[in-house]
């Protein structure tokens, strides 16, 4: 747990709530879709409705939501947030059709992406930018670790299978939920931005962020790899045990807890992070070279190559994630952290959309060619990443310069 935590400090407390939320987090993520299909009878067409309905009523209210917490200030922001997860997480319990589910899932969703924007917030108010990406890659690996005590837990609940083993559930991650709220006013306040320190929502006048965010997207469509993908390749593409999933998936999970920290370390600063980009997108072309290589082959050589492309991959998720949050912190002014932070959690949240039929049609359909495709987009992207950031600090600088020369204009 030491080695998980940073030094005490604002630092440590953001870190044990991050750790709190996750364990909710990680219990109502094994558990959400067998809840909707058990115990408020959904068909699986609903649920997907309504994880779509709510993925796209999220987009369009990201960067809004990140403009209030620079506005509101990110630790109101990220306390009334999680507050209102409790309620909404308790209120399941009184949900009977699809439409109240609907309605739920959709409020959740903007709450919990107003919460993690304003966390980023509160992670550029607090600490040196210096130390952002390092902070930000402790607080990932306790989150993947209390993610998967919350995942442990949720099998319990399976295996027991009963209402009121659900209800408890349910109960549980509302408690995590509340809890997680009631921290967050023990955190330092982070002061308010005044409306007239920047324009509203100046991100969407700001080109090179948004390309970087959008390239940034695609590349992060290397996570549904794992959970989408791969299983379905494991199954359909080679002679690999069925239970060769669930061990990528537990070598991904240990590695990313064991080396994100070590991983984030020389990404402080643009082109160090974009370098980190580069180095994280080589390493998941090769994990996708690794997997096409499995196609076909003797088990005992499936096997391999499938837990070495899952190390690859592990560590080009590392990586990349380093490269990504020191390329944000540092592209984004200060006055509106939150809105920026929130375009680039965007970006991520399309990308996702996009990748899981585009991905499976191009793997299941088209086999070890699939994945070699693949391998060349990933290394395109993290290629094209440098030079977009290069030209984003440049403009930038160009309009500090600009802003320094203008004469004060004088008052009537």
């Amino acid at each position: 747990m030491k080695s998980l935590l940073p030094p005490p400090g604002p630092t440590r407390l953001l870190t044990v709530i991050t750790m709190v939320m996750s364990l909710g987090q990680g219990l109502w993520m094994a558990l959400s879709s067998i809840y909707a299909v058990t115990m408020l009878h959904l068909t699986p067409g609903q649920l997907g409705i309504s994880v779509s309905v709510a993925a796209a009523i999220v987009l369009l209210c990201s960067i809004p939501l990140g403009h209030l917490a620079d506005r509101a200030g990110p630790r109101t922001v990220q306390m009334w947030s999680f507050l209102a997860l409790a309620a909404l997480t308790a209120a399941l319990l009184l949900a009977t059709d699809f439409w109240a589910y609907l309605v739920i899932v959709a409020a959740q969703g903007i709450a919990y992406r107003s919460g993690r924007s304003a966390r980023k917030a509160m992670i550029a108010g607090l600490v040196p930018a210096a130390e952002r990406v390092q902070v930000l890659a402790q607080v990932r690996a306790a989150s993947n670790a209390s993610i998967s005590v919350g995942a442990c837990l949720a099998g319990l609940v399976l295996a027991v299978g009963s209402r009121g083993a659900y209800q408890g559930a349910v109960l549980f991650i509302t408690a995590a939920f509340l809890l997680t709220g009631v921290l967050t006013a023990k955190e330092p306040p982070v002061p308010p931005v005044p409306a007239s320190a920047g324009a509203a929502l100046a991100v969407l006048r700001d080109v090179p962020f948004l390309s970087f965010a959008a390239l940034d997207g695609l590349l992060t469509t290397h996570t549904i790899l794992l959970d989408i993908i791969l299983p379905l390749w494991v199954l359909q593409h080679t002679g690999a045990p069925r239970w060769m999933s669930a061990a990528i998936l537990l070598v991904n999970t240990i590695l990313v807890v064991a080396v994100q920290s070590r991983a984030a370390r020389g990404a402080d600063s643009p082109a160090a992070a974009a370098r980190a980009s580069f180095q994280g997108a080589g390493c998941v072309a090769a994990a996708c070279l690794l997997f096409a290589l499995s196609d076909g082959t003797a088990m005992i050589a499936t096997c391999v190559l499938l837990v070495t492309g899952a190390v690859a991959h592990a560590l080009g998720e590392v990586r990349q994630a380093a490269g990504s949050w020191g390329i944000a912190f540092d592209l984004a002014p200060d006055h509106a952290q939150g809105q920026y932070q929130a375009t680039h959690a965007m970006g991520q949240d399309v990308g996702k959309l996009i990748a899981p039929a585009a991905f499976t049609w191009l793997v299941l359909e088209h086999g070890a060619l699939g994945w070699v495709a693949l391998a060349a987009v990933y290394a395109i992207l993290g290629a094209v990443i440098s030079p977009v950031v290069t030209l984003a600090v440049r403009a930038r600088s160009l309009g500090v310069s600009l802003q320094r020369e203008r004469p004060p204009q004088a008052h009537s």
